[in-house]
């Protein structure tokens, strides 16, 4: 059995709770065992580049740090995922990477749902640099900081953005584009009719389905 470290690159110990109870099922189907960890040094949400570029160092210091088998850096921005993949030869997974290639093959356009516009002009320039632009349906912001998202119940705003993304932009498969939105999933799901992505279930998948396949770096 290997281990998978899920990175919550801030300070939020509800949001690494959160994620952990949305990680049950990915659990119950993996025989690897999945560790979720918050960051102290680190702000408590990452809203701002300015906030992504304080977290690069404490996530590069964790994964350095840490013996594990393969890691999920759980930010929808996946902060210094290239910086971190150059430091490590186990896998290394961004959530927000995982969800757009879960998204593909489930639809043709996928809107996200965002919790400000700061986010949104980010996961902009990321879909640019991965060359998956031409696929955004739309990104729509619910106007929450992360500290405000934990301390609330949002499933109304959630739900009438995932509307908003479905029946005036045309996705047809949503993104919760942070990693403390997950447990709203199946509600939105079961209520819009599509398919909705919890980018840190996508993401500890794909992490498991890496290490069972035995996909890795080779020297050379």
């Amino acid at each position: 059995m290997a281990k998978i470290l899920v990175i919550n690159p801030n300070s939020s110990v509800s949001v690494t709770r959160s994620m952990q109870a949305c990680l049950g099922s990915v659990r119950a189907a993996t025989r690897h065992a999945v560790e979720c960890v918050e960051l102290s040094k680190s702000p408590p949400g990452i809203e701002t580049d300015a906030h992504v570029a304080v977290v690069v160092p404490n996530i590069v210091e964790a994964v350095s740090a840490s013996s594990a088998d393969a890691f999920v850096l759980a930010c929808f921005s996946d902060p210094g995922i290239a910086e971190v993949r150059r430091r490590t030869a186990s896998p290394v997974v961004g959530i927000a990477e995982s969800a757009y290639l879960t998204a593909l093959g489930l639809g043709s356009r996928f809107g996200i749902i965002s919790l400000g516009q700061s986010s949104i002009d980010r996961h902009l320039r990321y879909l640019r640099t991965l060359e998956l632009d031409r696929r955004l349906a739309g990104d729509r912001s619910i106007n929450k900081t992360v500290v405000e998202l934990m301390a609330s119940d949002v499933v109304d705003v959630v739900s009438r953005t995932g509307r908003q993304l479905r029946d005036d932009d045309g996705a047809d498969v949503l993104i919760l584009g942070c990693a403390g939105l997950g447990s709203y999933r199946e509600a939105l799901q079961d209520s819009l009719g599509m398919p909705v992505i919890d980018p840190v279930q996508a993401g500890v998948a794909l992490a498991a389905s890496t290490l069972d396949l035995g996909y890795r770096k080779t020297a050379g």
